[in-house]
This record gives C-alpha cells, structure tokens and sequence, in this order.
C-alpha cells in the first residue's frame, strides 16, 4: 500500500516507516551471513576466508545498484509528494532503463576484472580459487540485485516499507536452506553457496518488478506517460552518481583495508570475515534507515514542509540510538557465541580477530548512527556535495589510518582503531552540515535545487 509521508505525527509516521525497513534488511544480510556460515561450519576456515574476501569486491556491485536505488527513490519521492503522477512514472521508466545499461557494462567489467582485483588485494593462492568462483557467479546474477534495488527503492519511495519485507523474509530464509542443501547434500562447496544466492535473489528480484508494475498500474495518470525523459535523468543522476561515488569509493577503500588484513595470514582473514558480517549488519541496519530518512525528507520536501523534516530527524536519531543498544549488549557480552555461528571452537586466532574487532567498534555505534540518520537528510534533501564530503572524509581516514596504526601496533589491532576515529570526524561534520540547512529552513530561505 502506497503512504503519504507527509501528514501524520512526524515521528510516529516515520517509526511505522522505517521499522518494516530494519526487518528487511535484516534479512537481507542473512544472505551475506548464510553464506558466510555454511563456508566456516560445512566447508572449512579457508572457504570462510575466501568469501569474506570475495565479500568486499561484491560490494564494489552493489554501490551502483544501491546508487540507482537512491537516485530513482529520492526523486520518485518527491514527485509523489508534489502529486505529480505522470512524471513520477517517467522517472520509473528512465531509471529501469539506466540500471539495465549500467548493470550490463558492469557484468563485462566484473567478468574481465575480479581475477586482477583478487590479485591486487594479495589474496593468498590458497583462497585464490574459490573466490574467483564465488565472483563469477555473482557477476551473473547482478541483473537480479539491480532491479531488486530499484524495485525496492520505488516501495519506499510510495511509503510501502512492508512488501520489500515480506519478499526478504521469504527469500533470505530460503537461502539459508538451499545454502545448506547445495553445500551438505550436493557437496557443491564454494559454488553451492553462490549459486544458491543467486536463484535466491533471483526469486525476490522477478516478484518485487511484478508487484511494482501492478502497483503503478494502478496510479491513474489520464494520459500516456513517455518512457524516458532526459531532464528527470539529470535530477536522478544527481542523486545517483554522488551515491554511487560514495559507495564505490568506501568499497575501494574496504578492499584497501582488506589487503592489509590479508598480510596477517588466513586466520585473521577468517576472524574479520565472520566479524564483518556482524558489523555489517549493524551499520547497513542504520543506512537502511537512512534511507527512509531520505524517502520522508523527499516526499516532505516536495509537499514543502521543512518543519516536519526536522521532526523527522530528531525522531530518526531516537530510532537508530535505539537500535544501538542491543547490538553493543550482545557484541560486547555475547560475541564469542555469535562468531561461532560461522566458525568452530578449534579457530582460536580467528574467534580472538572477531571478537578484538567487535569490542573496539561497538561502543562507537551510538556515533555512526547519528552520522547515518544525518546523511538521509541531506540525500533527501538533494544536498549531495555535503553528503559525500562527510562520507568520503571517514573513508579516507579509516584507509590512512588503518595502514600507518598496523604498522605502528605491527598486528590487526591497528587497523580495527583506524574505524572509530573515522567514524567520530565524519558524524560531527554530517551533524554539522544537517544543522547548516535546518538553519534556511528556519529562516524560510528555500533552496532551488529542493524542486523537482
């Protein structure tokens, strides 16, 4: 069901928004998760490695896809807030058509470039193989993460955070299944748990496009709305590319890290593959939410309610601050047992890695979170240049960081310091930046770029 942001208590409005949201992309990281705990429990420590290296190359992919996602959502949003349904299917239509080219130049790109870029991270020969083969099945399966992004981006987009649950929830937990039956049954190693992502998503990606094209069906229009509209291609690639920049450069910076990580020898790799995932979770939980942050600040910046944005945020902060406390309770308390969903007791180094790296960044989630609600805002808002300033500051200073802390402490511990200071910088520069346009509103100064 397709729900106006824009009326309603700011923040009991936003709290049913962005609660189905958490659940989703709870189970969207239980893909991420599933795979890495089949490799660890049914395959091996090096099959664990070899994913969690893969792991960080795949998420050079899903910056574009989640790029496109924010571009068509953002703009999307607004047109649906300013009632202006005709345009609204255009801006759907061009952004399908975009992704699909980009998508297909980044399967030539990924089917050329994943052996060079397992090289360049100096992944070991021993895990070499495998992770070629995880990448070469999901380069071909990135039709399927694209247009599963825009799918979900055009729900939140209408206010609809509860059917891109439901079609997670059904999928993720069938990859959990099809991971273990490929895996333990067919004895398809490595491959098993790609090629079970990929049918997976495969499954969620064809039901969310169906469901998109029954629901904008229903929008009546009066007339025929063209396919394709260059002005609306401009405004949603002034979303998408700074997005798609932001993303692309903190996984060049992850595989940067990673290369350093992969120094340390097979264990520690292991160790911050299972940990990663756990963080992963907590930091995409809080990006997700962000995102709805955006979708509220976009449809209500269309309406042109400033007020409400503010709202918006204040009860946006609340939400992931919220959501901070159990993730520090069990990280803190309960990490051990978690990391030995992925690993058994008899890898001590890796289980010690994983539980270094989550006791240094748990405590600093309470920071990120306000870096990442703060962010929505401004994405929402188009104020992309701000966004990426702050973003590409904590990047370039956990990259930095990692490599001149590893050298100094000579082990992994410096590379997990090199997070939270990063992390703290940035946020205070978002949190700066969000204050400095809440400032305009204030004063009823509206910045041009707000319109669509």
């Amino acid at each position: 069901m397709n729900k106006d942001l824009t009326t309603g208590n700011p923040g009991k409005v936003l709290w049913r928004f962005c609660l189905p949201l958490f659940g989703s992309v709870v189970f969207q990281q239980l893909y991420n998760i599933a795979d890495s705990l089949v490799a660890g429990k049914f395959i091996g420590e090096n099959a664990l490695a070899a994913v969690g290296n893969s792991y960080e190359i795949t998420l050079i992919f899903l910056a574009f896809a989640f790029g496109c996602n924010m571009g068509c959502s953002v703009i999307v949003s607004q047109l649906f807030g300013a009632e202006d349904y005709s345009r609204l299917k255009t801006a759907v239509t061009t952004s399908c058509l975009f992704s699909g080219g980009l998508c297909a130049a980044l399967m030539v790109a990924g089917t050329a470039g994943c052996a060079p870029l397992l090289r360049l991270i100096q992944t070991p020969q021993e895990l070499f193989a495998d992770s070629m083969l995880y990448l070469d099945i999901y380069v071909w399966g990135l039709p399927f993460v694209f247009f599963y992004n825009i799918a979900t981006g055009i729900f939140s987009a209408l206010g609809d955070s509860r059917t891109p649950f439901v079609f997670l929830a059904l999928s993720s937990t069938s990859n959990i299944a099809v991971d273990i039956l490929f895996v333990k049954a067919f004895g398809m190693g490595v491959s098993g748990v790609a090629w079970a992502t990929f049918l997976c998503q495969g499954v969620s990606c064809v039901l969310a496009v169906a469901v998109v094209r029954k629901r904008l069906g229903k929008i009546g229009t009066g007339e025929k709305v063209p396919l394709f509209d260059r002005e609306l291609l401009k405004k949603i690639l002034a979303i998408a590319v700074p997005s798609i920049l932001q993303q692309s450069f903190v996984s060049l910076g992850n595989i940067m890290i990673q290369s350093v990580i992969n120094g340390f020898g097979a264990s520690v790799m292991a160790g911050y593959s299972a940990a990663v995932k756990l963080n992963s979770l907590v930091i995409t939980s809080f990006t997700t939410i962000g995102n709805g942050i955006s979708n509220f600040a976009a449809q209500n910046i269309g309406a042109r309610k400033y007020a409400r944005i503010r709202e918006g945020f204040r009860a946006g902060l609340k939400m992931v601050w919220c959501l901070c406390v159990p993730f520090c309770v069990l990280y803190l308390f309960f990490g051990r047992y978690l990391l030995l969903l992925f690993m058994e007791k008899d890898f001590s180094g890796a289980l010690d890695t994983g539980m270094q790296f989550l006791r240094i960044l748990s405590p600093f989630y309470f920071i990120i979170s306000a870096k990442l609600a703060a962010d929505g805002i401004l994405r929402g808002i188009s104020a992309m240049g701000k966004f990426m300033a702050a973003t590409l500051l904590d990047l370039a200073l956990r990259v930095v960081l990692a490599f001149l802390f590893s050298q100094w402490t000579g082990n992994a511990l410096g590379i997990w310091c090199a997070w939270p200071v990063g992390w703290t910088i940035a946020a205070l520069l978002s949190v700066f930046f969000y204050h400095k346009e809440s400032r305009k509103w204030i004063s009823g100064i509206e910045n041009s770029s707000f319109s669509c």
